[in-house]
């Protein structure tokens, strides 16, 4: 035995290397996904930092809450003496007239100075119309709003009270994702015509914000220096660094989802292995006890078998890598619409190379636990019929298989921690996989007991028959079900969660009491709007009053003490609340501690509700005193109800609700809901409206949902993408689990011909046990998928779980139907053999 390992390895396996690859082929789509994914990941990533300074728009981003006031403009001074270079950007919504036609639409305009964009250029049909903004009043506008309004360059669009030529339209602009103009089509204007359009109002929803090109020197070091200031004048300062890490982490969470499926896609095909090593070996024997009869040692064989399984999991992972590459010039088309970069996808040689490092790993130390069993091989098993190798007894007593469990152990937590950062979360994803095995084990140890104790004599004999093949030595109970119950929670799993965001999308639209939104309707103009609606024949859902208003104490407390309080949200400390005032509940609004409203005082302290969220962030409770700036007059309230609202329903919802007496007498606007039949009605009433009260916005909330429907769908795509990827990996991990007694079951079904079986006995034999199999199998990664849809749900997308029973049981059917079928197909050869192979045998 002095030829090498490697050497013998390769002659070896000349006679089965198609098999053994085949085995091998079950890590490969693990390998697949996790090179896709980390590409892409990879790929986004890069284009992040390239065009981060054309995303973010430039190197400071500033808000200021209550627009430019003294001290905010002093904080722009202070930036340009330091020789940045600033730019304001105004963004509000407003109705768009096309004056040809008369056709409305709300959108986003934003007014801009001569030096926008800091960074970048502007894309335009016809090029180089940017310029046209500098020199008179023109508009460029997103394509799709020059459809919904049937326009076109050189036509004259109403914004309010002022007029603009429309100069063309709009290509990727730096500091303003193309995904927003999906909700509301952008119109850009120069900052000089502001205020001719009149729409500045009192109670306008109106963004200030300004943006800063760094000369010199560090930008969080300016911040930093600046942040006394900026907290005087109520500005909010985030610099080129933040943005860029809030991007890169809710992409890292997306592939760290995506990833986490192809870990599981992983492992499940490492169970595949295992299970095809076991056939494999099993077809073995007889030439291991020929080498140890020659003199090869036991080590030597086992590391003979080693380096064929390294091989082929070189081989396997191989394939599965060049399968990941083509795959992940596909994701693009997937999600790319719901990306903030341009991907340009190429290879990405470390992602490549640790998906084949991890598809090899884990391909060899699933091998290893089925490969210990050549130890037990003898010289003598060359001379005998049996051809199995002997019991390796109980793991605790061998020391190699100890190492090799700590070994799989280990590197499922490995694995985990590829994927996530903290213990907790390397911790969760470590026990969903080990609860899912032991459900599996379990589930397939109760099978093989209740097979072993319930069949009695009076069943048909071919039910007995593979009720029996369950429970009898060299059975395949435990492979088939880890196999098929993986992949039945993965399908599921995804499935579910696909379901339940749809489901809720669906839900939020037939529950919408309207389908148009009135915005910034000022006190004179409700009575006027009213009866525009009414007498248009249609019907006014709402009319919710509208108050802006500040914290100024909370218990006695100012916000600037407050905010010193880690424990509080110096968000909710800060922020401006836009709040209402009523005497009931509304539909989307349910009591979850303390009273409603019962007195009727006109005088303080005043009652108020609060929603659930705000109140644990302002840490305030039942029985709390809460002063509010309500645009220079305090008003002193006392918390005596917290609500649970649902935010998903497309009506106002509020953080804090006051009794009428409180806000009554405050400058307040309108939020008007009406409902229209049908889009013709919906757009004479939206033309009509902005004609008599040019600063008044609506929004079709249908034409929204479409909107929301359609980035939706991509995500549906993705996921469905996923579940078919999964689905394929089950196939080939069916495959080796199945094979790994194949060579029993055919000697079993000749023995049976040769005692006078028929070709239907045998095959209801097989489905008896395949169908058991399958059956719980399918069932048991069903009920595993409801908590794995749970986790993903309120831990990623933070919605509530709803179990599709439905559905979920018939992917359950249809693992059942492929098990039956794979096992139906494995067993083929039953028919084939003759009865005198068998006799050989014997």
């Amino acid at each position: 035995m002095r030829t090498g390992i490697w050497s013998l390895a390769w002659r070896e396996s000349r006679s089965g290397r198609r098999r053994l690859l085949l085995y091998m082929s079950a890590i490969s789509f693990g390998v697949a996904a996790l090179v896709a994914i980390d590409s892409f990941a990879a790929n986004v990533e890069r284009a992040l930092r390239e065009q981060s300074r054309q995303l973010v728009g430039g190197d400071i981003t500033l808000a200021a809450r209550q627009g430019w006031t003294p001290a905010a403009e002093s904080v722009l001074e202070e930036l340009r003496q330091r020789g940045a270079t600033v730019v304001k950007v105004t963004t509000f919504p407003s109705m768009a007239v096309a004056t040809r036609n008369g056709a409305t639409r709300l959108a986003q305009v934003r007014a801009v100075g001569d030096e926008y964009p800091l960074y970048g250029s502007i894309a335009t049909s016809p090029p180089h119309q940017w310029r046209m903004l500098r020199e008179g009043r023109y508009a460029l506008v997103d394509p799709g709003l020059l459809l919904a309004l049937d326009a076109r360059p050189g036509d004259t669009l109403a914004l309010g009270y002022a007029r603009f030529v429309i100069a063309g339209s709009l290509g990727n602009v730096p500091g303003d994702p193309g995904i927003v103009s999906a909700i509301g089509p952008r119109i850009f204007v120069h900052e000089r015509y502001l205020g001719e359009t009149r729409l500045l109002q009192f109670g306008s929803r109106v963004d200030y914000d300004a943006l800063a090109r760094i000369a010199s020197g560090d930008p969080d070091r300016i911040v930093a220096d600046l942040r006394p200031r900026l907290r005087d004048a109520q500005m909010r300062a985030r610099t080129l660094r933040q943005e860029e890490a809030d991007i890169s982490e809710g992409i890292q969470l997306l592939a760290n989802f995506l990833g986490v499926v192809g870990i599981v896609a992983l492992l499940l095909g490492g169970v595949g292995v295992a299970s095809g090593v076991h056939a494999w070996i099993r077809s073995r024997v007889a030439t291991v006890a020929i080498l140890r009869c020659v003199g090869a040692t036991s080590r030597q064989v086992l590391a003979m078998y080693i380096a064929q399984a390294v091989g082929m999991g070189i081989a396997g992972a191989a394939l599965g890598a060049l399968a990941g590459i083509a795959v992940q010039f596909a994701l693009p088309e997937l999600l790319g619409k719901l990306l903030p970069v341009d991907v340009q996808v190429r290879v990405e040689p470390a992602a490549v190379g640790s998906g084949i490092g991890l598809g090899v790993w884990i391909a060899t130390a699933f091998a290893l636990r089925p490969l210990l069993a050549l130890r037990r091989v003898a010289p003598l098993q060359a001379l005998r019929a049996e051809q199995d190798p002997a019991p390796l007894g109980p793991w605790w007593r061998d020391p190699a298989r100890m190492a090799v469990n700590a070994l799989i152990a280990g590197s499922v937590v490995a694995l985990a921690a590829t994927r996530a950062e903290r213990p907790v979360e390397i911790a969760a994803i470590t026990g969903m996989v080990a609860l899912a095995l032991l459900a599996l084990n379990g589930s397939a140890a109760t099978l093989t007991a209740i097979s072993r104790r319930v069949s009695r004599f009076d069943w048909p004999y071919v039910i007995r028959q593979g009720m029996a093949n369950l429970h009898r030595p060299g059975n395949q109970t435990r492979s088939v079900m880890l196999s098929l119950g993986f992949g039945t929670f993965l399908v599921s799993t995804l499935y579910l969660v696909q379901s339940n965001l749809m489901g809720q999308l669906r839900r939020i639209e037939t529950e919408a009491r309207g389908n148009l939104v009135f915005f910034d309707v000022q006190e004179d103009q409700l009575s006027g709007l009213d009866s525009l609606i009414r007498s248009a024949g249609e019907e006014v859902v709402s009319a919710t009053p509208l108050v802006s208003m500040r914290i100024a104490s909370i218990n006695g407390q100012s916000v600037s003490e407050l905010a010193r309080d880690s424990a509080r949200s110096g968000w909710g400390l800060r922020r401006e609340y836009r709040s209402t005032f009523r005497d009931t509940l509304a539909p989307t609004e349910r009591l979850i501690a303390g009273r409603w409203f019962r007195t009727s005082s006109d005088h303080g302290p005043y009652e108020v509700s609060l929603e659930r969220d705000i109140a644990q962030s302002l840490g305030v409770s039942l029985g709390d005193t809460i002063v509010w700036d309500v645009q220079g007059v305090q008003v002193a309230t006392v918390v005596t109800s917290v609500r649970e609202v649902n935010w998903q329903r497309a009506e106002p919802n509020f953080f804090a609700v006051f009794q009428p007496a409180a806000l009554q007498r405050a400058p307040k606007t309108y939020v008007v809901i009406a409902r229209a039949n049908g889009d013709t009605a919906v757009a004479r009433l939206q033309r009509a409206t902005v004609q008599l009260y040019p600063n008044v916005a609506s929004l079709d909330i249908t034409a929204v949902r479409r909107v929301i429907e359609g980035i939706s769908s991509r995500a549906t795509a993705a996921i469905r993408f996923l579940a078919i990827v999964t689905l394929g990996l089950s196939l080939p991990v069916l495959f080796a689990a199945v094979s790994a007694t194949r060579r029993e079951r055919i000697r079993e079904g000749v023995l049976l011909k040769t005692l006078g079986a028929t070709r239907l006995q045998i095959a209801r034999i097989l489905r008896s046990e395949y169908g058991a199999l399958g059956l719980l199998g399918s069932l048991t990664g069903m009920l595993l998928s409801f908590g794995g849809a749970w986790l993903l749900l309120s831990t990623i997308f933070d919605r509530a779980f709803e179990p599709a029973i439905g559905p979920a049981m018939a992917i359950a059917a249809a693992m059942l139907a492929l098990t039956l079928a794979i096992g139906s197909w494995a067993a083929r050869d039953v028919f084939r053999e003759t009865p005198m192979a068998a006799l050989r045998q014997l």
